[in-house]
Formats: structure tokens, C-alpha cells, sequence
């Protein structure tokens, strides 16, 4: 995971760690900053290879394609970059350039998330987005001319939105036929201004309708519902995100990126500098990591189930003890109890949680974390 930091403006519900690029982007100085952060990295990772990579942020589309080419060229002359790598890049409407979209492609970028929210304008300009309904329409024409994979994010319960207007966006989306929607439902982060004063939102009732209908239509247009808020054709699945969620290993480069790595006697979170400025300097001397520690054994069952269970289908039961070093026998309690009260379905060779597990995954989570 590379971390890009800055955006041309901060959206009032966005929690992120990104900053508005009121003095322009320090471009090279960020590039040779994350070539040093590599660098630190390559020791924990020696030997093991690379099969995603993902610009994220912030708003990556700001970065130039020759910058990108150069990460990328920076991260393949350090890792073992597999040929059939995925590597997305995370794109706003405002910054979606037919000729900049090419050169990203021809840079390596082959996957790009195209942060849409809305095709409508007055929703758009009530989240605080830069862009509008036009913009948005044209991005994702862009991006599909250029790109094998691309997803659309949206968003719904939004300030004024209701029940027709969330299927209109759904339905806009299915237009475009990409390969992958994310659908995620507004919330009020902390530490955010519409935390502090929030907008005029649906009802929570809305809301939980809105998620049924627009899980429905999208199942009935072909796309998998196979995360809490993600949807693919199948096997067009985010891999890079399908990692997490198996509980799998990666490492984060930029500023506030975490990273996990498994060694046969230990897993190793770590977490860079958060601050841009603070990063930069640390990572041109050779710093970047701000804290590192090991995942206590009895922190691993809830860390696991955490990202395990946001999966529709679950997870192999064999994935357990291969990821987290422990037997389930570890978690027997917590499954039998998530059982007995619908929760989760399983066999000898899966888990998964059920539907009433997903719409309480929260309370599903809270007995591993009790336990």
C-alpha cells in the first residue's frame, strides 16, 4: 500500500489522513521520500513477492504519471514484483484526464478506483465534493477506455437523498458496466466538521432500506456482493483488498500507512509517521516508521475475525491457524455461541457469516472480542 496525502480539498466526512495541497505537492521530494521508505522495508520482506499494489489516499490521480512510473519502477527494482501484479490507482472525477488516465496505463497502473459518490450534483455539493454530476459521468467513461479493471465508488444515505435517488446513482452506475461498484453508507467519523455539525441525513430505517435495495439490484445486474461494501463481476474481486480481509500480509509506504508481516514466531504491525511534513524527514534519513509492535496471541482471533467475517462467502477454516499461528479450537466458545444465535453458518472446511450476521457485524465481532 503506497499513501499519497494530499487532495485538492478536504471532504467534511472524510477521517483520512489527507491534507489540502494549499502549497502545491512536493512531488519530488515525496517520490525520493517513498524510495527511502522502500528501502526500510525491503529487509522484512526479502524474498516474499509482491502481488498488488495500491495508490491510495488522499487523491493519487493529483501525482503525474511520470511520478508514478518512477514508484513503480522504485518498488520493482526492491521487491519481487509478480508479473500479474494488480495495480490500482485511486482517482477523483475533478483529476480524471483522458490523456493523464493513458499515461497512468502506460506507466503500469492496470486498476483504477474512481471516487464517484454520486452522479448526482446537488448530492454531490452536499458531501462537499469538487466535482460535478458531468464531471463524474465523464470520469468513468475515461476510465473504462483506458483501464481492463475499474471500480466506481459511491455513496448513499446522503444529506436530502432518498430511496429513488440512491437506486438512480446504483442504476448510473450499472450503466457504465465496470467491473466492480463499492456501495458504502455515509457516517459521521469523529474529528470531522459534519461530526461536529451534521447535515440533514436520512433515517437510519432509509438507510438500512436503501442498503437492501441497492444489495438486490446489483446482485440481480450480475455483480457479487462479497464484502460488506464491495460488489464485482466474478473473479474481478479487488485483490489487493481481498488480502486484508483474508487476514493476509502488507506492507505500507507514506506517511500514516500501517503495515502487518507474518514471521514464524511473531506478527509485526507497524505504522509510519503520520504527519506529511514530519514523514518526508524522517524518510529521507532512513526513519519512517513511527511505531512497530507484535500482535499479542490473544489480540489474534478478533484481528482475524475482524476482516474475515466482512466477507460474504466467510473464510476456509483451514485460513485460521494458517494465518494467526493458533488452533480454532482457540475461538470453539466464541463460534458455537455466534452460531447458536444465527450469526455465522459453518462445516468442517468453512465459515461464513450469515445474513443476519452481516447486517449486525459489529455485535457478531463484539464475542471474539469479549472472549
Amino acid at each position: 500500500y503506497i499513501h499519497f496525502p494530499w487532495c485538492a480539498r478536504k471532504c467534511p466526512y472524510c477521517d483520512f489522513n489527507s491534507h489540502e495541497a494549499r502549497a502545491g505537492i512536493p512531488e519530488a521530494e515525496y517520490v525520493a521520500a517513498l524510495e527511502r521508505d522502500m528501502e526500510a522495508a525491503v529487509p522484512l520482506v526479502w524474498g516474499r513477492r509482491v502481488y498488488s499494489i495500491f495508490f491510495g489516499g488522499g487523491t493519487p490521480s493529483l501525482l503525474s504519471p511520470r511520478a508514478v512510473s518512477d514508484i513503480l519502477g522504485a518498488a520493482r527494482a526492491r521487491f519481487a514484483l509478480d508479473p500479474d501484479a494488480e495495480v490500482t490507482l485511486e482517482a477523483n472525477p475533478g483529476s480524471a484526464e483522458a490523456g493523464k488516465f493513458e499515461e497512468f496505463r502506460a506507466a503500469g497502473v492496470n486498476r483504477v478506483s474512481v471516487g464517484v459518490q454520486s452522479f448526482e450534483s446537488r448530492r454531490l455539493a452536499a458531501i462537499g465534493r469538487i466535482h460535478d454530476a458531468a464531471q463524474a459521468r465523464a470520469a468513468a467513461e475515461i476510465a473504462l477506455r483506458h483501464f481492463e479493471s475499474v471500480n466506481l465508488d459511491l455513496m448513499y444515505a446522503l444529506p436530502g437523498q432518498d430511496l429513488a435517488d440512491a437506486l438512480a446513482d446504483i442504476e448510473t452506475a450499472i450503466g457504465f458496466a465496470p467491473q466492480h461498484i463499492s456501495a458504502y453508507h455515509l457516517t459521521l467519523e469523529p474529528n470531522t466538521p459534519f461530526y461536529r455539525t451534521p447535515p440533514p441525513l436520512p433515517a437510519e430505517e432509509e438507510g438500512a432500506r436503501m442498503q437492501e435495495a441497492i444489495e438486490e439490484r446489483l446482485a440481480a445486474a450480475g455483480y457479487r456482493h462479497y464484502e460488506t461494501s464491495a460488489f464485482a463481476r466474478p473473479g474481478l474481486e479487488c485483490r489487493h483488498n481481498l488480502n486484508y480481509w483474508r487476514f493476509g500480509d502488507y506492507v505500507g509506504i507514506g506517511p500514516g500507512a500501517h503495515g502487518k508481516l507474518s514471521f514464524p514466531e511473531r506478527i509485526l504491525r507497524q505504522a509510519r509517521w503520520r504527519h506529511p511534513k514530519e514523514w518526508l524527514a524522517k524518510a529521507a534519513a532512513g526513519e519512517p516508521v513511527a511505531e512497530e509492535h507484535e500482535v499479542r496471541a490473544d489480540e489474534l482471533p478478533f484481528e482475524f475475525m475482524m476482516n474475515a467475517l466482512r466477507l460474504t462467502e466467510g473464510f476456509e477454516a483451514r485460513l485460521f491457524p494458517e494465518r494467526t499461528g493458533l488452533p480454532l479450537s482457540t475461538v470453539a466458545r466464541e463460534l458455537e455461541e455466534a452460531e447458536r444465535r444465527g450469526l455465522i453458518v459453518r462445516d468442517p472446511l468453512r465459515i461464513a457469516p450469515t445474513e443476519l450476521g452481516r447486517r449486525f457485524l459489529n455485535d457478531l465481532l463484539q464475542l471474539f472480542l469479549e472472549g
